[in-house]
């Protein structure tokens, strides 16, 4: 009952009883009743075949007399009389769809097909498609009424909604600029600390290469030094052994003579 409560807000319900043929007439009639009855004193509003058309006020009170229509439904087809109809086919006998003797099959499609599609349609359209319609505009804020219960314009309700997207679009959009505008921020100055960490390994580097220099300056000096030195001591060393030689020479000179 409670699904059927929640579904007349967005279908016409049109009780009918499936498998008719498993119950006695008897039976049927009294569980007809009894849906009925449970239908009204849980409040669900089912379809009513309408009876302000005079064409078709007689046949719609009879037939709303009939609510829930039981039902037969089959795919076979038996021979019944010479000719072939759809049926179920029992030991005890043969349940016939369309033999109003049998189900209300046939006053089901009349009435639905037949007589009342037009008024169906204009239900559908006029109460379950508006009912449908208002409730999801109320869901968007469009009401019909403020508060105070007066009469509000629907062009007013949509101006005031567009103003209130407009500004929730402007603030989200501000939102957005400050965020990104603290990202870069935030970039800069991660690129500005990378920046002077590289500048700093730069000039660390510069100052051990500086010092590796000066070293190798003054290991070049020293060495420099070393091999002047020893070119001069090596120059009078030579210088001596020429003049000792020059000596020996002379002696023995003076010796022969």
């Amino acid at each position: 009952m409670a699904s059927s409560d929640v579904a007349r807000q967005m279908v016409n319900i049109i009780p009918v009883i499936a498998k008719a043929d498993t119950i006695s007439k008897s039976e049927l009639h009294k569980f007809k009743i009894k849906i009925m009855s449970e239908l009204v004193s849980n409040g669900v509003q089912i379809y009513q075949f309408p009876i302000d058309d005079e064409t078709v006020a007689q046949i719609n009170t009879i037939m709303n007399g009939h609510l829930p229509f039981a039902v037969v439904g089959s795919t076979e087809e038996v021979n019944v009389g010479n000719k072939m109809v759809k049926a179920r086919q029992y030991p005890w006998g043969v349940v016939q769809v369309e033999n109003e003797n049998h189900c209300d099959f046939v006053k089901l499609r009349e009435m639905l097909i037949c007589v009342n599609m037009e008024d169906l349609r204009e239900q559908t359209h006029t109460r379950h498609y508006e009912l449908y319609r208002r409730c999801k505009l109320e869901e968007m804020g469009f009401k019909d009424t403020d508060p105070e219960s007066k009469p509000v314009s629907l062009q007013q309700t949509y101006e005031a909604k567009r103003q209130e997207f407009v500004g929730e679009l402007q603030r989200r959009e501000e939102e957005m600029r400050q965020q990104f505008v603290q990202r870069v921020k935030e970039k800069e100055a991660e690129l500005k600390e990378a920046e002077r960490e590289l500048q700093s390994r730069f000039e660390q580097l510069k100052r051990l290469h500086m010092e590796e220099r000066n070293k190798l300056e003054e290991k070049r000096k020293t060495l420099e030094d070393d091999i002047s030195s020893f070119g001069k001591r090596k120059a009078a060393t030579e210088l001596l052994q020429a003049q000792s030689l020059n000596a020996n020479i002379k002696k023995d000179k003076d010796r022969k003579k």
